[in-house]
């Protein structure tokens, strides 16, 4: 059954209390990170990775395609489509090699332009920008029951 949550993120410290939670309930999986440029795809991005445990900087993998990063013990790749310009590319630099990891995390920002070369995303984050310039409306789908249930009690909390 797939679920739905809604929430804003008025200020920084909002998009860093949602990573934490993310971080404290997704490790592994495949997520796709959606919204415009600038919606605060990568700094979600980056509190995330910082909330697993990584120690310095997160990149945007805008040229590369890719940032790989080991974080205490457990594979995150950090996927960046918005510069592919066919699927096909992320078969050629060998995207089955980074997919085969098990119980990885890939967060996959503009997965639109990864065809059928990307999985299925466990969890979609949609995030919106709206009038006011820094308040972001954030959209979470994903069939995890359990998720639903602590995202609400957490965000609430």
């Amino acid at each position: 059954m797939q679920y739905s949550f809604q929430l804003n993120l008025n200020n920084e410290q909002d998009t860093q209390k949602l990573a934490t939670f993310l971080g404290q309930h997704i490790a592994q999986g495949v997520i796709y990170l959606i919204g415009d440029l600038g919606a605060g795809k990568t700094t979600l991005t980056r509190y995330w990775l910082q909330n697993l445990g990584h120690q310095g900087a997160v990149k945007s993998p805008t040229y590369t395609l890719v940032e790989p990063y080991k974080i205490q013990g457990k594979d995150v790749f950090h996927f960046d489509l918005y510069r592919l310009n066919d699927p096909y590319e992320l078969e050629l630099m060998g995207i089955r090699d980074y997919l085969d990891i098990e119980n990885a995390l890939f967060l996959f920002e503009w997965p639109s332009k990864g065809g059928d070369e990307i999985p299925q995303a466990n969890v979609v984050i949609n995030i919106e920008k709206s009038e006011q310039d820094d308040v972001r409306q954030v959209t979470l789908n994903f069939d995890l029951s359990s998720f639903n249930t602590a995202l609400e009690q957490y965000y609430q909390g």
